[in-house]
């Protein structure tokens, strides 16, 4: 896809029942994490869960600055998020490789077995090289599980030099994620 930083694209695009283990390109760091999220209606959440990673409300959630024309995260739309403060925000832009809606039944009902949401890959100017997906999961006995997937590297020298600065930031947004995805489910 034209624009992005890196040549392997798209591993993060994982259909339910693909597991989200392995077959990540080689020579990034991987991060894959799964987060059951409780709710009184699971169907009604895992719903709630995919339409706020949908229209970047997972994103605006976790405290990230969102700019996009896009709505929703269909493939191709372009975003930059952005965390920090005023001029001390670091901008990260990205395109959207794939997304997946909600499945239904007949009856309107979300089908247990799938995962709805979106991957991104980054593009010149992200901090990083690399694509992350995150994914709202109905499973076959009716959990809900919260997933996010990255595979990256530092995008720069300078990003290289402060890796381990980069990886407290990526583990504390990805914990913001979380928090975020169990308000979007309906739990506080």
């Amino acid at each position: 896809m034209n624009g992005l930083s890196y040549a392997e694209q798209g591993s993060t695009d994982r259909p339910f029942p693909e597991p989200m283990t392995g077959g990540w390109p080689e020579g990034y760091r991987v991060a894959v994490g799964a987060h059951p999220l409780e709710a009184g209606d699971p169907a009604a959440a895992f719903e709630a869960l995919a339409e706020g990673i949908l229209s970047w409300r997972l994103h605006r959630g976790a405290g990230l600055r969102v700019d996009t024309v896009a709505p929703r995260a269909v493939p191709g739309a372009e975003v930059s998020t952005a965390l920090g403060v005023g001029p001390f925000r670091l901008p990260a832009p990205s395109t959207v490789l794939w997304s997946r809606e909600v499945l239904r039944e007949g009856s309107g009902r979300p089908v247990p077995g799938q995962r709805a949401g979106f991957g991104y890959g980054t593009r010149r100017g992200h901090p990083v090289r690399g694509e992350e997906g995150f994914y709202a999961e109905l499973t076959p006995d009716g959990k809900l599980v919260f997933r996010v997937s990255a595979y990256s590297v530092p995008a720069s020298a300078i990003y290289r030099f402060g890796a381990p600065a980069l990886r407290l930031v990526q583990r504390h947004v990805t914990a913001r994620y979380v928090q975020a995805a169990r308000l979007l489910a309906g739990r506080n």
